[in-house]
């Protein structure tokens, strides 16, 4: 079992009540990231942890084989609300198989869960046609899912997945960044799939979803909302190649995810600069440059941290840049200095 950094929990809990003048909180809006982490830490302690980071890795011999498991969380919402599922199939299959990817292992097979109050031909076509072409971005197999009928316990639906990857041992990153080294940083696609609790409150202060979207690239607002996932597996054979020492997937927590590498100071400098979408979100919430930086992406989704004299190399074969620098951490978790703040 692994640190759930994904999708928000989907389901039936009433929306919170914020006046539209006060300052955004992921906390305000449902979702407090300090008392996730402890209940995950709770949970980890009493089952134990095997070894891996993002993702479980269990020894087979001369290889580890992997294990992820994440769910799409709360854009489900945006979707039910347009009526379109037709991309969060690529979510589902995106958020787990970017965490085998972060640490070092080729994802091979996926198996879905979808759970709904009632079955719906319409909607799992839609899911259905999602996970497929999630499954063909990130090169692996569809090897069969479940699907549940429980009114009772859901409303609308739920969809999670688990990932299987597998790797030879000296193939696996290391997962630690070194004082030296350098940050190697690849655009997102936009929000991605986690910070969605937060996202869905802001825009939806002033805007219905279905709403023109006030900036260029989307019909409406929550086409921009739904935008899928980046999946980074092709990153790893380069990352390979160049000797990364570890990789972070920039989800949950947003880029505090870097001191997951080492108790280091990450400066990050030259990070991609944000989708329109995040400034919206951050206007019309009116949420702190902290608050987003510690929920978003903030338009780099995925980071690296390799020797200076092949970061380079590895940014200019993909389409990545150099983005920062590893120093030495001044205190037992680490710290991540972006954009003028110290997180």
């Amino acid at each position: 079992m692994t640190e759930g950094d994904g999708g928000e929990t989907g389901g039936g809990d009433e929306e919170p009540t914020i006046d539209g003048d006060d300052e955004l909180t992921y906390a305000d809006a449902g979702v407090d990231i300090d008392a996730s982490e402890a209940a995950t830490a709770a949970l980890i302690g009493a089952v134990g942890e095997g070894e891996g980071d993002y993702a479980g890795l269990l020894d087979i011999g001369d290889r580890y084989l992997a294990l992820a498991t994440d769910g799409v969380g709360t854009k489900l919402l945006v979707a039910e609300a347009l009526s379109d599922y037709s991309t969060v199939g690529i979510d589902c299959i995106a958020m787990n198989v970017n965490d085998l990817v972060a640490a070092g292992v080729r994802p091979v097979a996926f198996v879905d869960y979808l759970a709904v109050d009632e079955p719906d031909e319409r909607f799992a076509e839609q899911v259905g046609e999602g996970l497929a072409r999630g499954a063909e971005l990130a090169d692996m197999e569809l090897v069969g899912g479940e699907t549940a009928v429980m009114p009772d316990v859901i409303r609308g639906l739920d969809l999670a997945g688990t990932c299987a990857g597998l790797a030879a041992k000296e193939a696996v990153f290391d997962g630690a960044a070194e004082p030296g080294d350098a940050l190697v940083g690849w655009r997102s696609s936009g929000i991605h799939s986690n910070g969605l609790t937060l996202a869905r409150e802001a825009a939806t202060r002033e805007h219905a979803y279905t709403d023109p979207c006030p900036f260029d690239g989307y019909e409406t607002v929550g086409e921009a909302l739904l935008e899928p996932t980046r999946i980074y597996t092709d990153l790893l054979d380069p990352m390979r190649d160049h000797g990364v020492r570890g990789a972070a997937h920039v989800t949950g927590g947003g880029w505090t995810n870097l001191t997951r590498l080492g108790a280091n100071r990450y400066v990050v400098d030259d990070a991609f600069e944000p989708q329109p979408v995040f400034e919206f979100v951050q206007s019309e919430g009116s949420v702190s440059d902290e608050e987003m930086h510690r929920t978003f992406n903030m338009g780099t989704g995925f980071v690296a941290a390799v020797d200076p004299d092949a970061a380079e190399s590895l940014a200019a074969e993909t389409d990545g840049r150099v983005i920062g620098r590893v120093e030495e951490g001044d205190d037992d978790e680490g710290s991540v200095a972006i954009r003028g703040l110290e997180l």
